[in-house]
């Protein structure tokens, strides 16, 4: 191990001096194991008394835990939630009741963890899960819902035991630190199901290993198709047509008429005149039909609708959740950087996508939209992820790569990125650009008003242009 000099401790620290000082404690970035985390979880004395969703899986975890969050708070519960990375600010990372923790109680609670953990070399993400354990202890939630940041065995949040686990799908992604094969990846993403109880599994192929791991240790395992599913139905308004420009171009934007107004949002979508979507979802508990499409736009957010549904039905002893908040959490729900369209023209689109997995779901995404004349792609990515992959999931539907490198100690340069998609031979033209904001500009100028630019890659790439449209993350 490196000799390392952190920065020194400070008791007032701002939480940006807190951070960097996060960074200077371990060696590595990412250092995955349960120990260092359980040593520090055990001093602090971080014995939560309330219900623990945890959250796992390749792609779609960011997007179960906000339809979790957003269908049990308008149940009316007090929501822990903790989820990464962030996009523009770290308080984004966890939430209360719907609002992000701010920088004295996150401060407060990094300085109780530095108090007590002596010689502990906890990673930034280490740190950053007992502090938000700490924060919703002290905020007395109803409920917390964890996201695995890496893999989920031997993840950090993986000292807390759940009441129920999901693993939304499983591809492959970090090579590196989970195995270089589907099944070895599944079976660190198994390692977060519990004996006795819910395990589910979103992937419509699931992995041997998964379902290997859940029999062993004696959880009740769901799987999608069997234990719990959905059905799509589509009632045609009298107005006819496909869908909303802008609001999805008819994808699963759209929300089914009910009997009474649930929100503004969902009665704007009704008075649109346009195809009503509704669709049904089944499990072991029962049923919940008449459901609308969830806000989230995108093609697999029907199976990560499910996930949330069927985590809610697993818990429904201690957290019943109505239908009407059901509907109400599934029309109101928000995550930034998903497939998100910034409204103005020329349209732009925002989607985090940075693993082949990912990126099929943004091209069929982009495919099930209005044709447009011409797609302008901010592309960039970290080295150390499968840019060739997720190039040519993507090559068909892009007209021109505006490339850009990335300011950080994993990103992958301009010119490296340019030759990895010359290599590919994708079909549309390369431009190389230093950084993202430039990337940006120059495709804002040069797309015409029916083309699109879609911004995608990294959560660096995202971040990058919303800090540059001076967008914000709710």
């Amino acid at each position: 191990m490196p000799d390392l000099q952190p920065v020194s401790f400070k008791s007032d620290r701002l939480l940006a001096g807190w951070l960097a000082y996060l960074e200077s404690l371990h060696p590595k970035t990412i250092a995955l194991g349960l120990e260092r985390a359980a040593q520090a979880r055990q001093r602090l004395n971080l014995d939560p008394d309330f219900p623990i969703i945890t959250v796992g899986g390749t792609n779609g975890k960011g997007s179960v835990c906000a339809m979790l969050e957003s269908m049990l708070h308008a149940a009316g519960y007090r929501v822990g939630c903790y989820t990464s990375p962030h996009l523009l600010h770290y308080n984004e990372r966890v939430r209360i009741a719907k609002q992000q923790a701010n920088d004295a109680e996150l401060c407060a609670s990094f300085e109780k963890i530095e108090q007590v953990r002596d010689n502990i070399p906890l990673t930034y993400f280490e740190f950053g899960t007992l502090a938000a354990m700490q924060c919703f202890i002290q905020h007395k939630v109803d409920v917390a819902i964890l996201e695995v940041g890496l893999g989920g065995r031997l993840d950090a949040v993986n000292v807390f035991d759940n009441d129920c686990a999901v693993v939304t799908n499983v591809d492959i992604d970090h090579t590196d630190y989970l195995g270089g094969t589907r099944e070895q990846i599944a079976f660190e993403k198994a390692g977060i199901f519990r004996k006795g109880k819910v395990a589910i599994c979103a992937d419509t192929d699931v992995p041997q290993a998964i379902i290997e791991h859940a029999e062993k240790i004696g959880a009740q395992f769901w799987r999608i198709g069997r234990e719990f599913g959905f059905e799509e139905d589509l009632l045609p308004s009298p107005a006819g047509g496909r869908g909303i420009e802008g609001e999805g171009g008819g994808d699963v934007a759209s929300a089914i008429s009910i009997s009474q107004p649930l929100t503004l949002a969902l009665s704007r979508l009704r008075e649109r005149g346009q195809n009503q979507k509704q669709w049904n979802f089944r499990s072991k508990v029962g049923t919940r039909n008449v459901l609308p499409y969830p806000a989230l736009r995108g093609a697999f957010q029907l199976d990560n609708a499910s996930a949330a549904l069927a985590a809610l039905d697993a818990m429904k002893e201690c957290l019943p959740v109505s239908m009407e908040a059901v509907r109400r959490g599934l029309v109101e729900v928000q995550l930034a950087g998903r497939f998100q369209f910034v409204p103005g023209r020329p349209m732009l689109i925002l989607d985090v996508a940075h693993n082949p997995h990912a990126a099929r779901s943004l091209a069929q995404n982009l495919a099930s939209l209005p044709s447009c004349t011409h797609t302008w792609a901010v592309f960039a990515m970290l080295k150390d992820k499968d840019i060739a992959g997720v190039a040519a999931a993507l090559d068909p539907h892009i007209d021109t790569w505006l490339v850009a490198g990335i300011d950080a100690p994993r990103g992958a340069t301009a010119d490296a990125l340019a030759q990895v998609l010359r290599q590919g031979k994708v079909r549309g033209e390369i431009q190389t650009f230093k950084n993202i904001a430039g990337a940006l500009c120059y495709g804002c100028n040069a797309a015409g008003e029916n083309d699109r630019i879609a911004a995608f890659g990294s959560f660096y790439t995202v971040a990058g242009v919303m800090a540059e449209k001076g967008l914000q993350v709710s």
